[in-house]
């Protein structure tokens, strides 16, 4: 027998999707979209990768937290398509801006792949979490 699922379900996760994809878009945006700039290494003087270390453990730390609380709300199963489309597609389309040789699809790739099992990772623990915690039996706070 198939389940009709109630509009307040879909409406919820319609929103729930709009959300998140801001979300994940708006970390990109704040520790990599704005950097658009190829620093010089000081000792060769060849261009070196767009992005400071800084900026890459300050959005892998925000994409947890977003992760974690989204599969605390939402189900993994909407998570981490959503996260992993929204922030790929982001990377993407400025990586592949003036890039002339393609390699930045590879990149976009490996992107996509950490995306999806960093998000399954994260989401997927906290709703077993939350699963967890919410268990008929279970006293709260235990």
């Amino acid at each position: 027998m198939i389940r009709a699922v109630d509009t307040s379900t879909r409406t919820r996760s319609l929103a729930g999707a709009l959300l998140l994809a801001a979300a994940t878009v708006a970390v990109w945006w704040a520790w990599l979209g704005w950097d658009t700039g190829h620093p010089a290494d000081p000792r060769t003087g060849s261009a070196a990768g767009t992005y400071a270390g800084w900026q890459v453990v300050g959005v892998v730390l925000s994409l947890v937290a977003v992760a974690a609380v989204a599969g605390w709300l939402l189900n993994p199963w909407l998570v981490v398509p959503v996260m992993t489309a929204a922030f790929t597609v982001a990377w993407s389309q400025q990586a592949s801006a003036g890039a002339e040789s393609g390699l930045w699809a590879i990149s976009a790739i490996l992107v996509l792949v950490g995306m999806a099992a960093g998000a399954t990772l994260v989401s997927g623990g906290s709703h077993l979490l939350r699963g967890y915690q919410h268990r008929p039996g279970v006293p709260a706070g235990t």
